[in-house]
């Protein structure tokens, strides 16, 4: 039990502890170095992609059900959010058709 705690804390404390870095670093009249700033311009897309990548890293092309659970959904949230350019209901909408075709369809 005490070992869960000690756990938990630490995990708590090296939590907050990232969350504030970046404010002492960068915080009050310093200015963001370059790199910094391209870094945020270009991780957020890289990391979508890398994670695309993952989540369809293991489609079987040639054995049924081809690929077809992971291409709708992946279709559904491309069109969601082209529709409603809301990333919180592209990802919500594609996982739920995802699991429905996954255990009612394929």
């Amino acid at each position: 039990m005490m070992h869960s705690v000690l756990i938990i804390a630490v995990a708590a404390v090296v939590t907050v502890a990232l969350r504030f870095l970046p404010f002492v670093l960068f915080g009050g009249k310093r200015e963001t170095p370059p790199y910094i700033q391209y870094l945020g311009r270009v991780l957020p897309c890289a990391v979508m992609g890398m994670l695309v990548i993952y989540c369809l890293r293991n489609i079987n092309f040639t054995a049924s059900p081809f690929g077809a659970p992971e291409l709708i959904a992946c279709a559904v949230v491309v069109g969601l959010h082209i529709w409603k350019r809301s990333s919180i209901l592209s990802i919500l909408g594609g996982t739920v058709c995802y699991v429905l075709l996954v255990q009612l369809v394929f």
